[in-house]
Formats: structure tokens, C-alpha cells, sequence
């Protein structure tokens, strides 16, 4: 009888053990999975991929959106000009705001020549806007 006892404690205390290295790996596993997904969403939306200036004639600038509404912008990059200050040779940059005051400036210089600063993230947040270019600064050329 005195055998049966220590079998079945060996037994029950094998088991515990398990279930302790069990959970032990599940918890490991879970933790590093909640840090993968961390460093992928941080790397995806928040990471500043590339920053620059561009400079051009601010075409568009305006409001727009369903639910959330965000500032979007739309530039014109003129490479070569004419002599009759047509841009020849031009592409378009989209940008979002984010902020209002600054939205408020892009407001009352449309048409004009400005430089930009941007940060261009790797994915784009619904409440940030359209595009991966957000504009933190900008600066009316005379």
C-alpha cells in the first residue's frame, strides 16, 4: 500500500511539474509574440522611414474624409521652368497635416510657391491621413 502512495505522488508531482514547463513555454511564447507584433506596429506606423524638403506650388489643400476627416495636401514639383513661369517637366507630391494650426497656414497660401519639410512613415493611419508624407513645417517662398 505504502508503494501504491509513492507511485501515484511520483506521478502527480511529474505532472505538475510538466504543467509548470508548460505554462512556463506558453508564457515565453505569448510574450514574444506580443513583442514581435509591438516592434512590427512601432516599425509600420511610427518609424520615420525618410524626412526631407520639397519644394513647389501648392496646388490643392483641403478637408476631406467620411468619418475622420483629415487635412490633405497636393503639390506640384517642377523640375524645369519656363521662362513664363509654367512649370515644365512636373509631378505631384501628396502630403497630409496632422495639426490644425498648421492647417490653417496651408489655408491661406494656396497658389503659391512653398517649401515643405515631411516625414514619410512606412503605412498610414487612418486618422493621419491619405498618405505616407506627413508635413510637419512649411515656408512660403517669395
Amino acid at each position: 500500500m505504502n508503494a501504491d502512495i509513492n507511485a501515484t505522488s511520483t506521478k502527480f508531482s511529474r505532472w505538475s511539474v510538466m504543467k509548470r514547463k508548460i505554462k512556463k513555454a506558453f508564457y515565453l511564447f505569448f510574450t514574444l509574440i506580443v513583442i514581435i507584433i509591438g516592434i512590427f506596429i512601432y516599425w509600420k506606423y511610427f518609424y520615420t522611414y525618410s524626412s526631407g524638403y520639397r519644394a513647389g506650388l501648392l496646388q490643392k489643400f483641403s478637408h476631406k474624409g467620411n468619418i475622420i476627416k483629415t487635412y490633405e495636401g497636393e503639390m506640384i514639383l517642377s523640375s524645369v521652368s519656363s521662362t513664363t513661369n509654367v512649370a515644365i517637366a512636373s509631378e505631384k507630391f501628396y502630403f497630409s497635416v496632422t495639426g490644425k494650426k498648421l492647417a490653417q497656414q496651408f489655408d491661406t497660401i494656396q497658389g503659391q510657391m512653398v517649401i515643405v519639410h515631411y516625414q514619410q512613415k512606412n503605412g498610414v493611419l487612418f486618422w493621419h491621413g491619405d498618405s505616407e508624407y506627413l508635413v510637419d513645417s512649411v515656408k512660403r517662398i517669395r
